[in-house]
């Protein structure tokens, strides 16, 4: 379907000129009116700020309201040679929504409809601008909900497309697990469907899992049909207080060796505890804490919490203390998703830059001790938090970004913490994703003939190198 256009290699990127780009505004003015935004606020808004990455705004944001308006849309930026970089709602933490080519955002949000709840299935299918919290809103009076939580009440479109997690990962999976099919423009304009509502296939190419994880590089995402689960009968949850960090993992390898069902377990070291008590107005102990919860009927639930009490007892951690009451666990749980705004008032002013890896769940403790002495040693404030049930965590690092200094000492803290992960069989980003900032350690993570295949399906796909151009493989 591209056997008509010149490829375009990363080296041969280029801005598009001031006569292309106002052709290609007047063809999207034309067709979408004030749908089409050139404002400087706006623009800075559709770029990334939550990076050392300076933002690169878009030339244009396009607001669609279908399936059919991404496709026109797309079509004229093809046509033009344009950029084209999809917007959900902003939260991501790699730089994946910056422009550094310029081009054209286009901004989801418009496509916000639930489409259709199959209750009996477990399963529903939305566009790609609705968020996980809508969803839930909408899912709850039927007993249902989606278990992806990310920290961000993200658009499902961009988790997708950033194959993101949460809390709830170590029993409900991850979106790569929850995607049962989508609908995706592809970078000439052309609509695919991928996958279906059967719960398994064994029918030609998965599509589905190539479209879910490439960031927009390979097409841009506008439906979903995602597994749902039904609530709970009952749930509890608590903390667990622990000596060192040291203990908490272990005391985590061992919840999930032993196969307890756990549905939350969470780690927050001694830093971002202070944070989250002075954010959260909440006096949790200044400790390292495993936040826990447990799913199933009361009785299941009761023998969980009792079974990982003894564990954590052997691991010298303790006492648990429940939070059986639903506005409890709702005010614990906030302030674990707040991990970010939190450590923030630790050092105001400074900007935190959070990075994830993930090693296998055996590995977890080595990794995160040996993380841990690597921030004491540099001298910076990094809080470490995890879903470490399923061996992901993240540093939050907080750095003067003025100060040269610090962001070389934080760019090296972090090399040293991906290549300890890679290291330990895990990878550069549990969750995150690459966008701009982890295009250096692809090669060192998959190997140079694997990232040769992955840039030959980018070219063949997208050989104009159109769709969110500098992310993921190009540097």
């Amino acid at each position: 379907m591209h056997a008509n256009m010149h490829a375009i290699t990363p080296a041969s990127r280029q801005r598009p000129d001031p006569e292309t780009l106002g052709r290609a505004l007047a063809a999207l003015v034309a067709r979408f009116g004030a749908r089409v935004s050139t404002g400087l606020a706006l623009r800075e808004q559709h770029a990334s700020t939550l990076t050392w990455v300076p933002n690169q705004p878009p030339d244009a944001v396009v607001f669609p309201h279908s399936t059919a308006e991404v496709q026109a849309v797309v079509r004229i930026c093809a046509e033009h040679g344009m950029p084209v970089i999809a917007f959900g709602t902003g939260s991501s933490l790699e730089g994946h929504v910056n422009a550094p080519y310029g081009g054209i955002s286009i901004d989801l949000s418009g496509l916000n409809r639930i489409l259709a709840v199959h209750a009996e299935d477990l399963d529903c299918v939305v566009e790609a601008g609705v968020t996980r919290k809508a969803l839930n809103a909408h899912l709850r009076d039927q007993g249902l909900f989606f278990p992806i939580d990310p920290g961000a009440d993200a658009s499902l479109g961009g988790m997708a497309a950033t194959r993101a997690s949460g809390t709830n990962a170590v029993r409900y999976g991850t979106m790569r697990d929850s995607v049962l099919a989508l609908t995706a423009v592809m970078p000439d304009g052309t609509l695919i469907r991928t996958g279906s509502r059967a719960r398994k296939s064994s029918a030609g190419y998965d599509l589905t899992r190539l479209l879910v994880g490439s960031e927009g590089t390979l097409g841009i995402i506008t439906e979903l049909t995602l597994r749902l689960s039904g609530i709970p009968e009952a749930i509890s949850a608590g903390i667990c207080p622990f000596p060192s960090i040291g203990s908490a993992c272990d005391a985590t390898i061992l919840t999930i060796q032993s196969g307890l069902p756990i549905a939350r377990i969470e780690l927050l070291d001694e830093v971002q505890v202070r944070a989250c008590n002075a954010y959260a107005k909440l006096d949790l102990p200044e400790t390292p804490l495993l936040l826990c919860e447990f799913h199933g009927t009361d009785a299941s639930v009761r023998e969980q919490a009792e079974r990982f009490g003894e564990i954590a007892a052997e691991q010298g951690g303790g006492p648990f203390a429940w939070a059986t009451q639903a506005e409890e666990r709702s005010r614990l749980w906030q302030a674990r998703h707040d991990a970010y705004w939190a450590a923030l008032s630790l050092r105001p002013g400074a900007k935190a830059i959070s990075t994830d890896v993930c090693v296998p769940i055996s590995r977890l403790a080595e990794c995160v001790e040996a993380s841990k002495a690597d921030i004491v040693e540099s001298g910076l404030v990094a809080p470490i938090v995890g879903h470490v049930g399923d061996g992901n965590f993240h540093c939050l690092l907080l750095v003067d970004p003025d100060a040269p200094d610090e962001v070389a000492r934080g760019t090296a803290l972090i090399d040293r913490l991906v290549r300890r992960a890679l290291a330990l069989d895990g990878t550069c980003s549990g969750e995150h994703g690459i966008g701009q900032k982890k295009i250096r350690f692809m090669e060192e993570e998959h190997g140079p003939d694997a990232l040769a295949l992955m840039r030959a399906l980018k070219r063949t796909l997208d050989p104009q190198a159109i769709m969110n151009p500098g992310k993921v493989l190009e540097a």
